[in-house]
């Protein structure tokens, strides 16, 4: 059961993962080029992320510039940022994009936290399905009779210690990006 309590220990990591990637995306008054990785542009019919498109620059800590490859690209870009929920309005200056980060108001700050506790807490939801899943396994196991009723007990207590584990991770993650966007 050991080999098994790997698997889902795994499947934890790429729960953590995914959170901290989603939290990269989080603008936090900083310019940050991850927040274009979502925004995807009709690019001759198919959506294509803006990185795709053209290369993304920030000279400033408040500022990033977009240049399309394709200067016929440049109408759509702005088009997508604008209908995206980043709250910025692009300058379009006929070769690139340039995008100004405001500082963040108080009620800003508050909406950021928010939707960071949220993304915490279906982080701590997915580990808490791959708990389920490695408690049904275990169950099923000690049905077919390939463990005793110890080992059963054991496997779910390292599973629940796990699972503890990966939860004040995150825990820890949420506290440290909401103290972030607080002190900018």
């Amino acid at each position: 059961m050991k080999a098994d309590l790997k698997v889902y220990e795994e499947k934890m990591k790429k729960t953590v993962a995914n959170l901290e990637s989603e939290y990269s995306a989080v603008r936090a008054g900083r310019a940050n080029a991850q927040v274009l990785d979502k925004i995807n542009v009709d690019y001759y019919g198919s959506a294509t992320p803006i990185p795709q498109l053209a290369s993304v620059s920030s000279p400033e800590a408040r500022s990033l510039v977009i240049q399309p490859w394709d200067q016929k690209a440049l109408k759509d870009i702005e088009k997508a940022i604008l209908a995206s929920d980043l709250g910025i309005n692009p300058q379009n200056d006929g070769r690139c994009i340039r995008l100004t980060f405001p500082q963040l108001t108080e009620d800003r700050r508050k909406e950021l936290t928010k939707q960071v506790s949220k993304m915490g807490e279906d982080a701590k939801v997915a580990i808490r399905n791959v708990r389920r899943d490695g408690n049904d396994a275990i169950k099923a196991a000690k049905k077919k009779g390939e463990m005793t009723e110890d080992e059963q007990k054991s496997s779910e207590e390292d599973l629940q210690k796990l699972t503890d584990r990966y939860v004040k991770i995150i825990d820890e993650a949420v506290s440290a990006k909401n103290k972030e966007v607080m002190a900018i």
